[in-house]
């Protein structure tokens, strides 16, 4: 079975199958496939001078369902000693310190990095919308429920949901003072770039929260908060979490709390409603 194959070894066994432009990335690869598992489909199609259908197109061709997959299967592939590594973390003396200040490094390196006027627009883009519609899939999609109820209690107005069909029928009925708010860790999740191309065929604002300034996602939305404070090595077995973009958006709802909308649209009346249940 292919998956159970290196990657390397798969685009060993296929390169005289692939076209000529798709040789390009597979060259990249092989010559350079560390950075290849750190990159997001835009910048290895920079890297390797093709478009970025191009590198999903040679995936396809080597057999993989997509470049996610292709860099899944490599990450796991050059990362193997990661296993070792957290195994090691896991014996050391107080492991739990050192895991809180790698988290506290990363945090701050995020804090850093961002840049306050794009925070304070995505602030006013949400204060002044009639309405925001929250876009995100796959792993992503618990971040949307999240933030859709913090803003809820927030007191402004949003939609969001599990499943794509949904939020783009939230998306094609938008008005046009609503916005979008767009969060992907990796910038190029297609359905989330399918719904904000069809906001910007409407005229909507659009913010970003992507792991990625050099993305498709990011080149569609008017603002864009990075929750990557620094280039850090794609990992197979955390890939899937989302510190980082669960501080970020802590901290861009922090910014936006106004208990006068809260009091004046009696925004926190579901958790009084609840508070019978606590105990």
């Amino acid at each position: 079975m292919m998956l159970d194959k290196p990657v390397l070894d798969v685009i060993k066994d296929n390169y005289g199958k692939i076209f000529s432009a798709e040789k390009k990335v597979a060259d990249y690869v092989l010559e350079h496939p560390q950075e290849a598992v750190d990159a997001n489909v835009s910048e290895l199609a920079k890297a390797s001078g093709v478009s970025d259908a191009t590198v999903v197109r040679m995936c396809h061709h080597l057999g993989y369902k997509g470049y996610y997959q292709f860099r899944l299967m490599l990450a796991k592939d050059v990362g193997r000693d990661e296993g070792e590594e957290i195994e090691e973390l896991q014996n050391t003396p107080n492991p739990v310190m050192k895991i809180f200040q790698k988290y506290v490094n990363s945090l701050t390196a995020v804090a850093e990095s961002i840049n306050e006027e794009d925070m304070k627009s995505c602030v006013n883009l949400i204060k002044s919308c009639k309405q925001a519609h929250i876009l995100a899939v796959g792993n992503t999609t618990p971040l949307a429920l999240y933030m859709g109820f913090r803003l809820g209690r927030l007191g402004v107005k949003c939609t969001n949901d599990i499943s794509p069909e949904y939020f783009l029928n939230h998306v094609n009925l938008a008005d046009k003072e609503d916005i979008i708010i767009a969060i992907s860790q990796s910038g190029s999740s297609r359905q989330v770039i399918q719904g904000m191309e069809l906001a910007k065929e409407k005229g909507l604002k659009m913010m970003a929260i992507t792991g990625y300034r050099q993305s498709p996602i990011s080149e569609l939305a008017d603002y864009v908060l990075i929750s990557n404070g620094r280039k850090e090595s794609f990992d197979y077995y955390k890939n899937y979490a989302h510190l980082k973009e669960t501080a970020l958006i802590d901290a861009l709802l922090e910014l936006l709390t106004n208990w006068k909308k809260i009091e004046e649209t009696d925004a926190d009346k579901p958790e009084v409603i609840l508070s019978e249940y606590k105990y």
